[in-house]
């Protein structure tokens, strides 16, 4: 397997998620009222938070891989959100957007220069034509965030997403290639 890009900016380190990073994983997770628009299953103990850190690893060797960094700041070690990509199609070159970060760190513009590196090393190294990120209508943070990364909505999902087990609506937002700041090819 190859060695998993760290990626680095002005504030940021972003590297491989761990097992100890479960705990922090847990605690951004169970922060209910934060974390009510991310679209995923309960995470109500370490072990299952423990699962979390497997099933980010195991992305990449899906048919439609991904793959997903922690987010740590320079000067304070330690997990303080996520981001990445997942269901990669190789033969259309799209993948979806995915992104949580702790109540405490949001509104710092963390979350906006991690997804500004990974974007730019999607463009690049996955060679993708297209990034996808899938949002509910209620929240509006996320949809401004990714509104000022360049990110247009082009419709709506209809159920397209799920909290506990009651479907809803999801906002599509795209960002091609060719409207990309980052987006150009690079000499590697």
């Amino acid at each position: 397997m190859p060695t998993f890009p760290t990626l680095e900016t002005n504030r940021l380190i972003l590297r491989e998620i761990v097992e100890a990073d479960a705990a922090a994983l847990l605690a951004i997770h169970t922060d209910d009222q934060h974390m009510q628009w991310y679209d995923t299953w309960p995470i109500t103990d370490i072990e299952i938070a423990k699962i979390l850190v497997m099933m980010f690893a195991a992305l990449r060797d899906q048919p439609k891989p991904g793959v997903r960094w922690a987010i740590e700041l320079k000067a304070q070690p330690g997990l303080i959100g996520t981001c990445g990509f997942f269901n990669w199609d190789r033969e259309t070159k799209h993948c979806l957007a995915g992104y949580e970060m702790s109540r405490h760190h949001v509104g710092k513009g963390l979350m906006r220069e991690a997804l500004a590196e990974v974007f730019a090393w999607g463009w690049h190294h996955m060679e993708l034509d297209q990034i996808e990120a899938h949002i509910h209508p209620e929240n509006a943070p996320s949809r401004a965030l990714i509104e000022r990364l360049g990110f247009v909505e082009t419709g709506l999902l209809r159920d397209g997403g799920l909290s506990g087990s009651k479907p809803h609506d999801m906002i599509q937002y795209v960002q091609h290639r060719a409207e990309s700041a980052q987006g150009l090819p690079c000499a590697l």
